[in-house]
């Protein structure tokens, strides 16, 4: 049954639009722009029947190190469903957790911008694992215009959502499966196994989305979202991204009047367009 919670989520995107891939199964790329730096990783000593005590900072970075490890693991989710990392204070107890935790995978890329002082106060010796580690960052230029950069926050490593991209899942899947395999070793042979079956998943699922775009006529093929997270996704495609409503990769960003001016304006101007093709 794995990757059954991320199919629902990568559906949902695809219906409100009108995860992966075809690259190989190879070791991770060397690092990309902006991505955080690997730890340095060792076979932790445990207990007959003890398992490996992993933290996941959000619920898209658990689904997927769930279906790499399985059952070899005890998984604790830091930020529920539904909340934004951006704006994320952790509690007393999510710090203990942390503090008992053998491995932390976090995207990385700048999303968690509260992990720096929650480690920090934990104390040294806790691995935090990137899984965007090597992944090529698309700059924040990319979908603002020198303009913007001044009226909103972002992140200046670039945008930070990379699972958008089923290459980039990719590229988590392997690093979650080196990192669990570095540090529980008598489970490498499981994590390797269930990996390559995630990958086979994610790669099917790829290609029926593919199939679905096609249907969309090119010029059709426009999107305007909530906020500006989707790059990676369009990217990867085809897809055209007109504007966000929330002109920001955090859905903190405030929009101004003159944006949400411009947004709607390009908005009827699509719609005006596309009668004018059917008429």
């Amino acid at each position: 049954m794995r990757g059954r919670k991320l199919l629902p989520m990568l559906l949902a995107v695809f219906a409100l639009l009108a995860f992966a891939a075809s690259c190989s199964y190879e070791s991770p790329p060397a690092n990309g722009n902006g991505t955080d730096e690997m730890p340095a990783l060792w076979p932790i000593a445990l207990a007959e029947g003890e398992k490996l005590q992993v933290i996941a900072t959000t619920s898209i970075v658990a689904d997927v190190v769930a279906n790499v490890a399985g059952d070899s693991i005890e998984l604790t989710t830091l930020l529920p469903p539904g909340i934004d990392p951006h704006g994320f204070e952790p509690a007393p107890q999510d710090v203990a957790a942390v503090a008992d935790a053998h491995v932390v995978f976090a995207s990385g890329a700048g999303l968690e911008t509260f992990l720096d002082d929650l480690i920090e106060s934990v104390g040294e010796g806790i691995a935090v694992v990137p899984v965007s580690h090597g992944i090529e960052l698309l700059d924040v230029e990319s979908e603002h215009g020198p303009e913007d950069e001044s009226e909103h926050e972002h992140n200046e490593e670039g945008d930070a959502h990379t699972w958008l991209d089923p290459h980039n899942v990719i590229t988590w899947v392997e690093n979650i499966e080196h990192a669990l395999s570095a540090v529980d070793p008598a489970n490498a042979e499981t994590y390797q196994a269930r990996a390559a079956a995630y990958v086979a998943e994610l790669q099917e699922l790829d290609a029926w989305i593919e199939e679905q775009v096609a249907q969309v006529p090119e010029a059709n093929r426009k999107l305007v979202t909530d906020h500006t997270a989707l790059s990676y996704f369009a990217r990867h495609y085809g897809l055209d991204l007109i504007g966000a409503v929330f002109p920001g990769y955090s859905t903190l960003a405030e929009p101004s009047a003159r944006e949400l001016a411009e947004l709607e304006d390009a908005i009827i101007d699509l719609c005006a367009r596309a009668d004018a093709a059917l008429t």
